[in-house]
């Protein structure tokens, strides 16, 4: 009698499966960082979850309209977990999967950082949501250091404006309410085009539009891998669907270990 394939089993075949692909976009949500210290939103645990109000907060009308968010905002980032955190060992194993030259795009809801600091290319990522290390003014565009700006709301600055125009800083992410940037958009889903096999790791895809990268992926003939502790609308599509901790997943099948 035939036996279930074991977790080792299914880790094994989609190690092969990497080895066999030589254009591999990689989807990470918030759970790939949650290692870091960063926790997600959706999860049981999540930000969200935990403080539904939150996430009402998180809209660019609000913050724009009332000083009070901005203040409270600005604080909130004073002590935001990824100016702290380091990259763990699943964004180790996606730098790993580079180093190998098999990551064609690595797409990220993430406003952390940490795959960069891992070690992939800024060209080859991708962060449609933004990031956090970087401040923008809404009114005039200009740019700049966030740590810089978090200096100036230690030193008495609560609500700290551009110093170019007057107008209202914010961290370069995307809000709620707030449009994405169409370019970025389209060269996330021409990667999912492109790809031969999508590796989407912790993200419960459903966020859109990113998460039509999966589907788009599967159409261009990509085999699809999920690796996510909760179910997603897309694991009825996808070749193969892991609940084991990335940490432990992801380093295994990108052959940073034996």
């Amino acid at each position: 009698m035939a036996h279930a394939p074991s977790q080792l089993d299914i880790l094994d075949t989609l190690r092969g499966w990497l080895d066999a692909a030589t254009r591999v976009v990689a989807l990470t949500g918030a759970g790939i960082s949650t290692d870091s210290g960063i926790p997600d939103f959706r999860g049981p645990n999540g930000v969200w979850t935990r403080n539904p109000a939150a996430e009402k907060l998180a809209t660019l009308q609000n913050y724009l309209a009332d000083p009070e968010i901005r203040k409270a905002s600005w604080q909130g980032r004073l002590h935001h977990p990824a100016f702290s955190a380091s990259p763990n060992t699943g964004h180790a194993a996606l730098a790993h999967l580079e180093q190998r030259g098999k990551l064609h795009a690595l797409i990220t809801q993430n406003i952390d950082g940490l795959h960069a600091r891992a070690g992939n290319s800024v060209d080859k990522v991708i962060e449609v949501h933004g990031n956090v290390h970087s401040a923008v003014c809404m009114q005039c565009g200009w740019r700049g250091s966030m740590l810089s700006t978090l200096e100036r709301v230690r030193n008495g600055e609560p609500d700290p404006q551009c110093r170019e125009c007057g107008g209202i800083l914010k961290s370069d992410t995307i809000s709620f309410g707030q449009a994405l940037v169409p370019e970025v958009i389209e060269r996330a889903m021409r990667a999912a085009e492109q790809a031969d096999l999508m590796l989407a790791v912790g993200t419960t895809l459903q966020v859109y539009p990113v998460a039509h990268a999966v589907p788009i992926a599967r159409a261009h003939g990509a085999r699809i891998v999920i690796i996510n502790a909760q179910p997603t609308q897309f694991d009825s599509i996808a070749d193969a669907v892991v609940r084991a901790p990335i940490g432990e997943v992801l380093p295994r099948i990108c052959a940073m270990e034996a």
